[in-house]
């Protein structure tokens, strides 16, 4: 095809190519981050390596082979490795029982049931934590973001990201992973 002054046009096809390449590009990026960011979803079977009711003011230190031999492969990835579950898979995000949700790998209480609120997020969120100093932030650049990330202040270990967008009076979602938490129901 030609113009009136005789020269060349491209292709209709050829102006579209690389914008449908790079409109994939984009969607395969956006299913890596959101979807399958952990390669790997969370199992029923979570072990907590410390009682709810033990002390849960001392420092956890222990080696990574340690924390491979503790944990299960899943929370591993998740809590040591940063990992994150995928969307809407993890046993406790529908959770609506009255209780404490505590660190899958110290038994640290972090959040009650109170504080827990459905955010449709696709994992379990909260309002705030438990007083004390329980979680600590750090910020997170990872997949091109800028994040809080939150982490058990007693173990280390990664529970997810806090964000400023929550729906009650604090105005903060503390988005967690299932893998990261243990829940103990009321009596």
């Amino acid at each position: 095809m030609k113009n009136p002054e005789g020269m060349e046009l491209p292709r209709p096809v050829d102006c579209l190519l690389p914008n449908l390449l790079e409109m994939l590009r984009t969607i395969i990026l956006v299913f890596v981050v959101c979807i399958g960011c952990s390669g790997q979803g969370t199992t029923t079977s979570q072990r907590v390596t410390a009682l709810p009711d033990g002390d849960t003011t001392k420092k956890v230190v222990r080696t990574e082979e340690e924390w491979k031999r503790i944990l299960t492969p899943e929370q591993y990835h998740v809590l040591r490795q940063k990992g994150t579950d995928r969307p809407f898979t993890g046993k406790l995000t529908y959770n609506k029982e009255e209780g404490i949700y505590y660190c899958a790998a110290c038994g640290n209480a972090l959040f009650t049931s109170e504080m827990k609120f459905d955010s449709d997020c696709g994992w379990p969120s909260f309002d705030r934590e438990i007083e004390g100093g329980r979680i600590k932030t750090a910020v997170d650049t990872s997949y091109g973001m800028i994040r809080t990330e939150i982490m058990c202040a007693r173990c280390d270990s990664h529970l997810g990201h806090i964000f400023e967008d929550g729906p009650t009076d604090t105005g903060l979602r503390y988005c967690v992973n299932s893998t990261s938490l243990a829940f103990k129901r009321s009596q």
